[in-house]
């Protein structure tokens, strides 16, 4: 498969691309800056320099052509004002899905947040962002000619995966490393099944796949 990453270099996207250029896949993960190309290589996947705050429409689904899933990772990240979860968030997250759209990527992963809510309430810049997830979320749902699924982890930790995971509509709080959630996503691109799904991801107890199968119902 050719599997197109958007916010390549962020750190569950680094895990994914050496997950899926592992077993064989070809990998592409979309960058903003030239010098975040040598990270992506180590991993073995092709960097794709796009800025997604500035790119049109045509720009994205140039990069998509040929493509046989797409997974939005891409996030404005910690120390970020207000405004960037808007335009990175919210707003890079609907451009990557019009892309996919208008290429015909039919496999859609986006990396969300447990809690993100378009109508969630508060000023602060964390409220900001889980609005702004919400709000893309919501897009992506409206979008008849993707193949969607929607992964909401809980907090993140750096702490080496366990390959054990709770993985459902509704898990409550709880953490879980950044290694475990690439592997998930890694296991979703595989599974449409789960089309139309979205999922809470925290440490649990069930291998991922298992838990990935259970969800798509076999």
């Amino acid at each position: 498969m050719r599997i197109v990453i958007a916010g390549g270099h962020g750190q569950i996207a680094l895990r994914l691309e050496r997950l899926l250029a592992g077993r064989g896949d070809e990998v592409a993960g979309i960058i903003r800056r030239p010098e975040q190309g040598d990270d992506l290589r180590l991993v073995g996947a092709e960097p794709v320099l796009c800025d997604l705050e500035s790119a049109t429409v045509e720009q994205v689904a140039a990069h998509l052509q040929g493509a046989d899933a797409a997974v939005f990772a891409a996030g404005a990240g910690p120390g970020s004002g207000a405004a960037r979860k808007d335009t990175v968030d919210r707003d890079a997250a609907v451009l990557f899905a019009d892309a996919a759209v208008r290429t015909g990527v039919r496999r859609h992963i986006v990396v969300s947040a447990m809690a993100a809510d378009p109508d969630h309430q508060g000023d602060d810049v964390f409220d900001a962002y889980l609005r702004a997830k919400g709000k893309a979320d919501e897009y992506v749902r409206k979008q008849s000619a993707l193949d969607w699924t929607i992964l909401r982890p809980g907090s993140l930790t750096n702490d080496p995966g366990t390959g054990l995971v709770r993985l459902e509509a509704s898990t409550g709080r709880g953490s879980i490393p950044r290694d475990d959630v690439a592997t998930v996503l890694a296991e979703l691109v595989d599974t449409p099944a789960t089309a139309g799904l979205t999922l809470e991801l925290i440490s649990g107890s069930t291998p991922v796949s298992v838990a990935v199968k259970s969800v798509a119902g076999n």
